[in-house]
Order: structure tokens, then sequence, then C-alpha cells
């Protein structure tokens, strides 16, 4: 299989030696076994003559219009972690050529993956419009009001959809390298996490800070600050558009923007979140948290874990 990765200037160093490593490792373990089937043929490219990465460090590259249309493209992240300088890096004009040669390649049949911010760069081609989609969690709710045509999904680490493939933040590069090389054979993309000592992660939502999403917008942030102060009550969302001074339909409209899911669904998060807390900190009861946390019984709040639990259990085995 022959891969490019695709290098611009300022990617993410871990990124791009996350990809790098996993693939290396991936041909010397399938030469030591003696597995059939060609290595894997990696390429660096980029739109300039030369790269430097967020740290400074130059990457040798091959320039991307010198290279004939390969099997797979891999867009590490770009090292911008907050939304101000990430926007400005996206208006450089080697984004817009990168982006069109991901057209390009695409047209040519070639399958994209994109990782973390790089997912960023994937989208500016336009090819993800009308696709499912991940990226790093933090920076969600650029990417939803950036990209509105893509059907944004920060619960997972990886979505598959079709010819295009993307992850979520920072380390899941070696999540989706792994993938990929699953698709080829799942005993070596096993034996290199083996070597490289990495665990299954199917799912972003553990990491995931609410109250850190919930900054990116006043609204929702004094929702988060109301729906917290208010979590052993029943959630009217007509009282909290009241008590925030706002119409439903706005507040339901920002919430979903932001943190991309309904009112009712983040203050059940809310709950739950408080409710474990609660379990491994306090002495109290199921059916008393259960109270302390807006269920009528501890049966309800029982069966929520469960769910909870059970959905994890499932993405692990779909991994």
């Amino acid at each position: 299989m022959n891969i490019t990765v695709l290098a611009l200037d300022g990617v993410f160093d871990t990124g791009l030696a996350i990809v790098l490593d996993a693939l290396a490792t991936a041909n010397e373990l399938s030469a030591l076994q003696a597995w059939p089937g060609p290595p894997f043929q990696v390429s660096v490219v980029g739109t300039r003559r030369r790269v430097k990465s967020a740290l400074g460090m130059g990457v040798p590259v091959l320039r991307a219009v010198d290279c004939p249309p390969p099997d797979l493209v891999i867009v590490p992240a770009l090292g911008y972690k907050m939304p101000d300088a990430l926007q400005q890096a996206l208006d450089r004009p080697d984004v817009a050529e990168a982006a069109a040669a991901l057209r390009d390649w695409a047209d040519a049949g070639t399958r994209i993956a994109a990782a973390c911010i790089g997912t960023f760069v994937l989208a500016e081609s336009g090819l993800l419009n009308q696709h499912d989609a991940t990226t790093t969690w933090w920076l969600a709710p650029l990417f939803r009001q950036r990209y509105p045509g893509v059907r944004l999904d920060t619960s997972h680490m990886i979505v598959n959809s079709g010819q295009f493939v993307t992850a979520g933040a920072a380390f899941s590069h070696i999540d989706m390298t792994l993938w990929l090389i699953r698709q080829t054979s799942p005993e070596l993309a096993a034996l290199v996490a083996s070597y490289l000592v990495v665990d299954s992660r199917p799912s972003q939502s553990a990491y995931i800070i609410a109250d850190h999403l919930s900054h990116a917008d006043p609204l929702v942030e004094r929702f988060d600050r109301w729906a917290r102060a208010h979590l052993d009550k029943g959630f009217r969302l007509d009282d909290a558009a009241s008590e925030l001074a706002t119409s439903k339909r706005t507040l339901a409209r920002r919430i979903r923007e932001v943190l991309g899911k309904t009112p009712v669904s983040y203050v059940q998060d809310l709950r739950i979140e408080r409710a474990v807390h609660l379990l491994k900190t306090s002495t109290n009861s199921v059916d008393r948290i259960a109270d302390m946390v807006g269920y009528a019984d501890g049966v309800t709040l029982r069966t929520l874990l469960r769910r909870r639990l059970g959905k994890g259990i499932r993405e692990i085995k779909r991994a």
C-alpha cells in the first residue's frame, strides 16, 4: 500500500512522529514474522519545498504536485491548539493548496484519513460535507460553526465514513494509524499495539471536559451554571430559558451548536456525571444519590448507569 503523509508548516510534531513510527513498526514486525504482503510504502509530502514542524524542526518532504495519487493519504494535526491561532493558520495559502490536493486525490479514489486538527484541513476541502466525522473535542464548537455541512460526533475516537476516516484529539493519531493497519491485517495491528503498549480507546467521551466546552459561548456557560445548580429538580426548558432571559429556541440552538446535543441530553449527562462522583466519594445510597441529582428513584439511576456502561463495552467490541 502506498501511503502519503501530508505535512504542512506547523505540523504537530507528536502526531507526525506517531504516524510514521507506527507504520515503520508495522513494517518491521511484518518482516520479523515473515507475514505475506508488501510493506507499507510511506512518503511525506508537502505543498512547499520546505516544511517546519510546530516546534521548528525541519521536515523533509516531497512536493505533492510531483507525486502520483497514493492508496491512502494521512493528514496529521497542525500544532495550533486554540481557536484564534487555528483560524489564522487555516486561512494560509498552503492550506488552500492542501485542500485542493486532497480533492484531486479523492477524485482519483484515494482514501483519506485525518486526525485531531488535521480534520480541519480535510474539512476545508469540502470533502467531509454530508459525511460523519469527529475532531478534537475542545475545538468542536469552532468545527461546527466553520463546517455546518459535516455531521460531527465528538464522542467517538474514530469515525469511518467510507472514503474518509477521521480521528479525535492529539493522541488519536495512534488510534487512527492502528485502525488503518487493522484494515490490512488485524493480527499486525494487534502486534503493533502490544509493542507500542497502546490500549483500546474507542471513545473520546471519557476525556471531554464539558465545562471547557460550555465556556465557548456565554449563553451556554450561563445555562451550564444554572443546570448544575438545579440538578436535584425536574428539568424544564421553559424554566431555563426564562431564567436566562432568552427564548427556548435560541437556547436549544446555541446548546446544539456548542455542545452537539439537546438541553435535555446535556442535563442528563451532568446528572450522570454528578451521580458517578457521589458514588465514588460519598457513603450515600443509590436512592439518596438519585434524589440528589433529580431522578425519581434509584432504579432509574441504575438503569441509566448500566446503559452508559453497556455503550462503552459495545464501542470497545466494535473498535
